[in-house]
């Protein structure tokens, strides 16, 4: 059995080969797509490439408890938190292109809060994957929802994809908007309307 030491060390070389083998991967694109690796601008690109992916990827290493890291706190308080205009950076499964905007969240505690720089951290690990926003929405209400059991949680998604924007219907000013209501954000139209009414502004 492998001590800590062994295993930290067993990791790190196979982040290493996974590099090296992306690095392999964008050569081969770069050569497909009719480019020279080996001229000057694009001789580091493979290296800067795989560590970009690799960043815009990592929430796939990443876990709930984690991020949370008992952040979790009792409180009496039981009045809607909204959190407001949380950037977010992903990646579309379909093209691999970005897709990017703001998220919006809000939640009813019952009894317990959640530390408020936690919030963002979740968004960030569901983002940092291969995702589509329809899903990326839902992941983070129910992961919300699984940390602090409130009574409601509602999530608000704004999204421009580069996808719809730079290939297909090249729509450079088209958005798209989704959300994901839980407990009584779905159950109660003054909650659900509530929450809306603060994140857009109404």
């Amino acid at each position: 059995m492998m001590n800590k030491h062994e295993a930290e060390s067993s990791l790190s070389l196979d982040v290493k080969h996974s590099i090296l083998d992306l690095e392999n991967l964008y050569t081969q694109i770069l050569e497909n797509i009719g480019e020279n690796p080996t001229r000057q601008g694009l001789l580091n690109t493979p290296k800067r490439a795989s560590k970009a992916i690799e960043f815009m990827t990592s929430g796939y290493t990443q876990d709930l408890n984690e991020i949370l890291n008992n952040a979790i706190f009792d409180e009496a308080y039981d009045e809607m938190v909204i959190v407001k205009d949380i950037e977010f950076y992903s990646l579309c499964e379909h093209h691999i292109l970005p897709f990017w905007g703001r998220c919006h969240v809000g939640y009813l505690p019952r009894n317990r809060i959640i530390g408020l720089s936690k919030i963002p951290r979740i968004v960030d690990m569901f983002s940092r994957r291969l995702q589509v926003q329809e899903r990326l929405t839902r992941e983070i209400a129910e992961a919300i929802q699984t940390a602090i059991d409130p009574t409601g949680v509602g999530v608000v998604m704004e999204g421009q994809h580069m996808c719809m924007m730079a290939r297909g219907v090249e729509k450079q000013a088209s958005s798209m908007s989704t959300n994901a209501m839980r407990g009584t954000f779905r159950n109660d139209s003054s909650t659900r309307s509530e929450f809306l009414r603060s994140v857009q502004g109404i």
